[in-house]
């Protein structure tokens, strides 16, 4: 079948070429005829090629709507590229020697049924730059050429132009077959629908499509799918690889434009990496999208305004639980039948795409190989599952927060027994929700205030990053710190876009988001007295909505908890005071503070005890006594701690008092 279809081509490409050829050849005996002086004799006119398709001169004429005097000024062009010898007979024509090439001179006096029209600005061969038009003292005596991909085109080689390639994206993404969920697959089916009804309206400009969402590889997989399914081709374009030069921008249109034409080729335009892009840019690609009169999809993070040409939006999410489970299964195979509870934790906790669930389970059964046949370890299989499901869900957050690590764990954590509690309810909200949400069917009933939020509050060193650290290691999640004073903007709408980056790329899952100094964006601003009260408070108003969404873990932490009004406390699922530590609790820390394997001699922790500092600062202190103690060669002993407690009492600018060190040493 195959070598009956490469003969079919083979054929078709002769057939293409020969007519090509017969074509020009015309052209060329006009010319000649010209040039003996035989004005009258009658030259016919070209026959229909006959050939199934028809060929690409037929093909471009009836699409341009070519007269015959612009298929033949095209074919003059094309003879002059493809026979050397014609040079010499249009010197002769042009009876000088250094004019050997096409002019509308020499076409307007030997071709028939010429026009001036033909080469117009807004006329087909000069519109979609199928002919070039060079220097010259006057415009008609001004060198004519074809077009390098037009020439092609003619002789049956369909290419993308050259000067559009260097702003494509990868061709192997188009190659490669897409899989989609049902979800996302009738998705594709309605952009069918859509196309197909929208070009049947009187719109002048084609319809476009925008595709909304964070998840770029599957908007680009419907947009493949969508394409292959209309019979049209699909290229796809980084605006952020577009120039800012308005000459330059209007020659990528009009190429585009030439390339839909003839092609039938969609353009895939990815708008997502705009941020940060100047203003005369984005006005550029704005003026772009709504110029370029071709089949387009966009995509996009956040939805655009449409402006005049036919807007249809579609929201792109990630599939659905259902959807999620049932691609783990088919990733995993024959492991999926002995893995069903792990499944579904997964698929509790993380929100993954089918390319990222599937590339996870591919490093888990490569891995789970490893250890079955070196370790004799089969159960590392599932116990790392979750660990790449991590992996796969930091890809985006980790430019956007700062990933900690912690090993800190419940009695490293020194607070009263009722902060303890909490913390705990937190923690068994995290691991449970799963059943009390998915299998119990709280998430069925309502999709509203399915997050877990907390505000933590009280003195810095406290301990409210290090509960945070705590809930993460117990329950092996990542946590990613967040400072608010730098999300936080004065230009008006650009904290809601800080903030949407953040919680789209945490939707992966396996993740706390702890947002530090939210004393930077929360304040007592109920009421409203100027524009800036209001704004803030939809900004508040769009942070604690994120984080009602949010399926993980979203802190806040604040040291004045006086600073958050009452109506935005009650929006929040947990608050936690962290107070300072009284004396028995500083001792509790000081005897926790020294790894197993720090030598120490002498401690008296009851006396560490009178320094008033919080756990953060014991923290500080211990670690850089153990640094001078072992710089001179020595365990750690109270003489480095006193020596160590000065300098952060420095830090601090506090004075020490002598009822805190008495007796030390």
């Amino acid at each position: 079948m195959l070598v009956s279809i490469q003969q079919e081509h083979s054929t078709w490409y002769w057939d293409n070429w020969c007519y090509l050829m017969q074509a020009i050849a015309r052209i060329e005996t006009i010319l000649e005829n010209r040039y003996k002086g035989n004005h009258e004799e009658n030259i016919p006119e070209l026959p229909p090629s006959g050939i199934s398709p028809p060929s690409h001169l037929e093909k471009l004429c009836q699409i341009l709507n070519l007269s015959q005097f612009e298929r033949d000024l095209l074919l003059f062009c094309a003879g002059m590229e493809l026979f050397s010898n014609w040079s010499i007979l249009l010197a002769k024509l042009n009876q000088n020697s250094q004019i050997d090439y096409p002019t509308f001179n020499i076409a307007f006096n030997c071709l028939p049924q010429a026009n001036w029209m033909a080469i117009t600005p807004d006329s087909p061969l000069r519109k979609l730059q199928i002919i070039e038009i060079g220097s010259g003292k006057s415009l008609a005596s001004s060198a004519l050429r074809i077009d390098e991909k037009i020439l092609n085109y003619l002789q049956g080689i369909e290419q993308l132009d050259y000067r559009l390639q260097g702003f494509l994206g990868s061709s192997n993404l188009l190659k490669k077959h897409h899989n989609l969920v049902p979800s996302h697959r009738e998705i594709a089916d309605q952009i069918l629908s859509v196309f197909i009804n929208l070009s049947k309206s009187n719109s002048s400009l084609a319809p476009m499509i925008h595709l909304c969402g964070g998840d770029l590889m599957t908007k680009r997989s419907i947009a493949v799918v969508a394409s292959r399914n209309l019979g049209l081709n699909l290229q796809m374009m980084s605006a952020t690889n577009l120039p800012g030069d308005t000459v330059q921008l209007n020659l990528i249109q009009r190429l585009w434009e030439r390339e839909w034409t003839l092609n039938n080729t969609i353009l895939f335009l990815e708008l997502d990496n705009l941020e940060g892009t100047d203003s005369h840019k984005d006005h550029l690609i704005s003026q772009l999208i709504e110029n370029l009169n071709c089949y387009l999809i966009i995509s996009s993070t956040d939805r655009r305004r449409a402006r005049q040409r036919p807007l249809v939006v579609f929201d792109i999410h990630q599939p659905t639980k259902d959807e999620q489970r049932l691609i783990w299964k088919n990733a995993l195979g024959e492991n999926s039948s002995v893995l069903d509870d792990n499944i579904n934790i997964l698929v509790a906790n993380f929100n993954l795409n089918l390319s990222a669930i599937e590339a996870a389970a591919f490093k888990a059964q490569s891995l789970g190989e490893i250890w079955e046949n070196r370790y004799k370890s089969p159960g590392k299989f599932q116990d790392n599952l979750w660990n790449i499901c991590r992996v796969q869900a930091r890809l985006n957050l980790d430019d956007l927060a700062q990933r900690i690590s912690s090993t800190a764990d419940w009695e490293d954590l020194i607070l009263p027994e009722k902060e303890h509690q909490i913390l705990q309810e937190i923690a068994t909200h995290l691991h449970y929700k799963m059943q009390v949400y998915e299998t119990w069917g709280f998430a069925a009933k309502s999709k509203r205030g399915l997050g877990i939020s907390a505000l933590f509050h009280g003195q810095s060193g406290t301990g409210k990053t290090m509960a945070a650290e705590v809930l993460g290691n117990n329950l092996n999640l990542d946590v990613y710190r967040i400072d608010l004073s730098s999300v936080v903007s004065k230009y008006i709408g650009e904290t809601e876009k800080n903030l949407r980056r953040i919680f789209d790329a945490a939707e992966g899952g396996g993740t706390i988001l702890l947002f530090d100094e939210a004393d930077a964006l929360f304040g007592k601003r109920s009421e409203v007295k100027d524009s800036h009260d209001r704004y803030a408070n939809m900004e508040v108003s769009y942070l604690l909505q994120r984080m009602e969404a949010y399926q993980g873990l979203a802190i806040l932490t604040t040291n004045l908890k006086s600073s958050i009004d009452q109506a935005f406390l009650r929006r929040l699922g947990f608050v936690v005071q962290f107070p300072f530590p009284d004396a028995a609790q500083r001792e509790e820390i000081w005897k926790r503070v020294f790894p197993k394997n720090t030598p120490t001699e002498g401690l008296n922790f009851k006396k560490l005890s009178s320094l008033n500092t919080a756990g953060g600062n014991i923290r500080n202190i211990a670690k850089n006594a153990a640094f001078i103690a072992a710089a001179n060669g020595e365990s750690v002993m109270m003489k480095h701690i006193l020596q160590a407690a000065k300098s952060e009492y420095v830090k601090l600018e506090r004075p020490m008092t002598d009822n805190e060190v008495r007796g030390w040493v």
